[in-house]
C-alpha cells in the first residue's frame, strides 16, 4: 500500500469533478497521481474538509463522523483498494470497542470520511500502478492561491439549491 494525500480536486474537459491522488513521499509536480472521478457533491464535500471550510449544517459525511464518534468507533484509516472495468473500490477501516472492523466504501466517501478526520488514506499499489498517471498538475505548495479556491467553493454554496441535493 503507497499512502497518499489529496492533492486536489479538479474539474476534467468535460466538467466532470476528479480527485488527484498523491503518494506523499513524492514531490508535487513529479512522479505520478491517481486520478478518480466524483459526483460533484462528493467534491464539495472533499472540498469542505480539506479547505477546513465552515457549512452552516452537517454534510453527510460530518453525519458519519458524528455517528461513529458517538459509537465510540474511530476511522483509522482508508484505503484504495482495487479497480474492476474502470470501477475503484475503497475500503474504511474502523476501530470500535468490538474490535477492527473494514467496511465497503466508495473512493469518493472514503476520503471524504477521512480527510475530516484525519485518518490516513492509502492506495493498493497494483491501483497505482495500473491507473496512475504523471503528475503534470499539481504544484508546489504555496504556488496554489487557496484562496481563490475558498471564493469559488463559497460561490458554489450560495448558488446550491435544496433539490440539488435530491437523489
Amino acid at each position: 500500500m503507497i499512502q497518499v494525500r489529496v492533492a486536489g480536486v479538479a474539474l476534467d474537459p468535460t466538467g466532470q469533478h476528479v480527485i488527484l491522488l498523491k503518494p506523499l513521499d513524492e514531490i508535487p509536480g513529479e512522479g505520478s497521481i491517481l486520478p478518480i472521478w466524483i459526483g460533484q457533491m462528493e467534491a464539495t464535500s472533499i472540498l469542505v474538509a480539506v479547505e477546513g471550510a465552515p457549512v452552516p449544517r452537517p454534510l453527510a459525511h460530518d453525519l458519519m463522523r458524528s455517528l461513529l464518534e458517538s459509537l465510540g468507533a474511530a476511522v483509522t484509516g482508508v484505503a484504495v483498494t482495487r479497480i474492476e472495468e474502470g470501477t475503484f473500490y475503497a475500503e474504511v477501516t474502523l476501530s470500535s470497542p468490538d474490535g477492527d472492523r473494514f467496511v465497503d466504501a466508495r473512493p469518493s466517501d472514503a476520503v471524504a470520511l477521512a480527510s475530516r478526520v484525519g485518518a490516513p488514506i492509502w492506495v493498493a499499489e497494483e491501483v497505482m500502478d495500473d491507473a496512475g498517471v504523471p503528475d503534470t498538475v499539481t504544484e508546489v505548495e504555496g504556488e496554489v492561491d487557496s484562496e481563490e479556491r475558498l471564493d469559488e467553493f463559497k460561490r458554489f454554496l450560495e448558488d446550491v439549491d435544496p433539490e440539488d441535493f435530491s437523489g
